[in-house]
């Protein structure tokens, strides 16, 4: 059986065949559409190792419960915002209640390739600095996500209700997803991505608007139950962190490639006339011509 996972390893596959194909062919339509099938072809790998990384996520729950009460413990100190209010303030309308679970189980990956497709078509230039930003901080939460974290919906007596078993709309009935992995929210990571990205890069005065979807995104995941207030925190501070390591990196190499180019060689300068002492030759010449004979009397001057 070929799990979601996989899928995407072989379209990866296909579009990384087709862009050697594409860029031995040397045509000028084959290169326009070689960097498109390449960028896609890291991005379907990305997703393939993000939901590969979440089948094989442990699903024991030694130790998850202890620590997303510790969690739940530090937000109480922290006096953020209780996710039991949240969510009780939408569980009396299911209409609403639904619509948040859907959108959480599928708002995710189409905005996404959504947002990079309109990104490299529109704003190239900007392409590879998020598609970095967006590999990183999906790497790094993919490390944190082998310590496993029950979500809010998993910890008893804190008064979350599970809205997806409720509902019928839960994505971890099938087992093919670890519902363990609660910290950081990569929902909520790449929401915050998607939205200021587009900020970012557009220059449209309604690009704001897209900051919308991160704050709905972190709604969702809160009242469903799948992720704390904290959980959405550590993802802008990871996403920050990525950021600021790929500027970084980007300088160094700008650096290296600049220091590393050879100086080019300094035009060889022409040859040039003996110089004149005094101004121009035909100045000297006026000068020679008026130049009087020694002896020469008053009247030969005039």
């Amino acid at each position: 059986m070929w799990l979601p996972w996989t899928y995407g390893v072989f379209f990866a596959a296909v579009l990384a065949a087709l862009t050697i194909v594409l860029r031995r062919d040397g045509g000028p339509r084959a290169l326009a559409v070689a960097p498109f099938a390449s960028e896609t072809a890291i991005v379907l790998a990305l997703y393939s190792l993000w939901r590969y990384a979440g089948y094989m996520s442990p699903t024991v729950t030694g130790g998850s419960a202890r620590r997303g009460r510790q969690i739940w413990d530090l937000e109480r100190a922290l006096h953020l915002p209780s996710e039991v209010t949240w969510q009780r303030a939408v569980l009396p309308y299911p209409t609403l209640v639904k619509f948040f679970n859907l959108f959480y189980a599928s708002a995710h990956v189409p905005v996404l390739i959504a947002f990079l497709i309109w990104l490299f078509v529109r704003h190239r230039s900007r392409f590879p600095q998020l598609r970095n930003v967006l590999a990183g901080f999906t790497g790094v939460s993919l490390m944190m996500h082998i310590v496993p974290v029950a979500p809010p919906r998993l910890l008893s007596g804190i008064g979350i209700v599970d809205t997806g078993i409720r509902y019928g709309q839960s994505v971890y009935a099938n087992g093919l997803t670890s519902q363990l992995a609660a910290m950081p929210s990569v929902h909520c990571g790449w929401a915050i991505i998607v939205g200021l990205g587009v900020v970012w890069a557009s220059d449209s005065r309604w690009r704001w608007w897209a900051l919308a979807y991160p704050a709905l995104t972190t709604v969702a995941v809160v009242v469903t139950g799948n992720h704390y207030w904290l959980d959405a925190i550590v993802a802008v501070i990871l996403i920050a962190a990525v950021a600021v390591a790929d500027e970084g990196a980007r300088r160094v190499v700008r650096r290296w490639f600049t220091l590393s180019r050879p100086e080019p060689e300094s035009e060889p300068q022409r040859e040039r006339g003996p110089e004149v002492v005094g101004g121009s030759d035909r100045t000297d010449r006026i000068r020679v011509g008026l130049q009087v004979e020694p002896g020469m009397s008053g009247a030969a001057r005039g």
